[in-house]
Formats: structure tokens, sequence, C-alpha cells
């Protein structure tokens, strides 16, 4: 099993990001009825007014290579499109557990 942990940081006012990340967060967590190898996702949005960084999700995949069927899968590639414009940071781990 792999863990596909990623968080960005977006730009623009709070409450553009704020909106930015809600459609990011309902179109990611859609993913798992579409992704066959997407065991699951869970996907936070930043509360902490004292922190940078704006979304974090966690994606469960049964093995690496699956990680990149996900990537590349067509719902993910235009629910990853709804950041584009805002995305100013993206950090990520992926590891086996």
């Amino acid at each position: 099993m792999v863990k596909h942990i990623v968080t960005f940081k977006l730009k623009g006012a709070p409450d553009v990001r704020r909106s930015v990340s809600q459609q990011f967060k309902e179109a990611l967590e859609a993913l798992p009825e579409v992704i066959d190898c997407l065991q699951s996702i869970e996907v936070g949005i930043n509360e902490n007014p004292a922190e940078d960084w704006d979304v974090v999700l966690t994606a469960i995949l049964p093995a690496m290579e699956d990680v990149a069927v996900y990537a590349g899968h067509p719902a993910h590639v235009a629910a990853a499109s709804i950041l584009g414009p805002y995305k100013e940071s993206r950090a990520c781990v992926d590891y086996e557990c």
C-alpha cells in the first residue's frame, strides 16, 4: 500500500483561496468512484490562519506504480486543473506502508 500525501499553497485573497480549495476538495473526493486503483482519498482545507499551506490530501493506492496511473487519469487531471491558476507551491511525499 502507498500513501500519496500532497500539500498546496495557493495565491490570491483568502476568500478566493478558500473557494478554490473547496472546489478542489469536492472534485478530488469524487475520484475513488472513477479511478479503480484509488482506494481512498482524504482532503483537508487548512483552518489555521497562522499557517501558510491551504490544502492537504492523502490518497491510498495499492502500489507505487498506481500513483502514476492516478496522476495521469483524465478525472484527476481535470481536478488538478482547478488549482492551476492559483497554485503557488506543491510538496509531495509517497511512501509504502
